[in-house]
């Protein structure tokens, strides 16, 4: 039997929505695209905010997917194909306005591109409790990259833990270390601005060269070659070193001499595709988006959504936010 449908919460919906498009290199545009129809089950979502992954979407945004992972770098509901030009994005917060009873009328996350309406199963969707803001929740495919990259690491209780790269995800890494009890975090990074961002989040501040040494275990999410050699130097002897960063095309060279094989060190890649080993036999991605989710109730995170930007003015703005030298942390489109 078909589930049963509520009816729309607004009135005049179209079969057409306004998507983002990066269509050439450092160029994007808002398209019209045309909406799926509605299956029953299927449900009709408006889109509140959006996030700007902007360490991946930089590269999607410059052309910079290797060949070799335009497959495996494909988003749920990704139109078009890599390089250009393609819809991409994968941080979508909305309201459901059509599908199953007792979702319309929800506050949901979703791994969909930056639209402003968009129909999909409710398999694909993560409610978002009363305790997160929407526009908070955009950071919810970060936090389940942080929470999996911790299970990938083994980190625990009185941990000296170093995190170099103060981006969006570093901050998130460090933010839950710092939870863990007698735990002692530092976040690395080159901006001494991050300073304040980090006491604010329970952690300690260093610049790369006063980076401490001998830590039990290290995150490295700076995405540079100079962020892995300090990662490596932070390290104690048979530390693990989780590498969060992924670089695109080109090689990344690595300081593997010195005294990285006397002090038997580890470098362990971390990648949200997979549920880590040490959960995989209980966990699905449901249950590891929920968890993420919940983890998002606690407001000193909205620090971390540092620009708001209508989405009307994302094809604008955004050749800014994804350029080299912008200072920010997340973007959040406002729909």
């Amino acid at each position: 039997m078909a589930q049963e449908l509520k009816p729309a919460l607004t009135t005049g919906a179209s079969s057409t929505a306004r998507a983002l498009w990066y269509v050439a290199p450092r160029e994007c545009a808002l398209n019209e695209v045309a909406l799926p129809e509605r299956t029953p089950g299927d449900c009709l979502v408006r889109t509140l905010w959006s996030g700007v992954s902007r360490g991946t979407e930089r590269l999607v945004f410059e052309g910079r997917v290797p060949p070799s992972e335009h497959l495996r770098m494909r988003a749920p509901f990704q139109d078009g194909d890599f390089p250009f030009p393609v819809k991409y994005g994968y941080c979508a917060v909305g309201r459901v306005e059509a599908g199953p009873a007792g979702l319309v009328g929800e506050t949901v996350f979703c791994l969909h591109p930056h639209q402003d309406r968009f129909v999909v199963p409710p398999a694909s969707l993560t409610i978002v409790p009363g305790t997160v803001p929407a526009r908070r929740a955009v950071l919810a495919a970060n936090m389940e990259t942080a929470l999996n990259a911790h299970w990938d690491a083994g980190s625990g209780p009185g941990d000296r833990i170093v995190v170099v790269g103060g981006g969006v995800l570093g901050l998130l890494v460090a933010w839950l270390a710092a939870r863990l009890p007698g735990a002692e975090v530092t976040l690395v990074d080159i901006d001494p601005g991050r300073a304040t961002l980090a006491a604010r989040l329970g952690c300690g501040f260093a610049q790369p060269a006063d980076a401490p040494g001998d830590a039990d275990l290290v995150f490295h999410a700076s995405a540079s070659a100079q962020g892995l050699a300090t990662a490596i130097g932070a390290a104690g002897f048979e530390a693990r070193i989780v590498e969060l960063s992924w670089y695109g095309e080109g090689m990344v060279p690595a300081p593997l001499g010195g005294a990285f094989h006397a002090k038997r060190l580890q470098l362990v890649s971390s990648q949200v595709g997979q549920v880590a080993p040490s959960r995989r036999p209980r966990w699905d991605y449901a249950r590891r988006a929920r968890a993420a989710m919940a983890l998002l109730a606690n407001e000193e995170l909205d620090a971390l959504i540092t620009e708001e930007i209508a989405f009307s003015d994302a094809p604008a703005r955004l050749p800014g936010i994804l350029s080299a030298g912008w200072p920010g942390l997340t973007a959040a489109l406002r729909y």
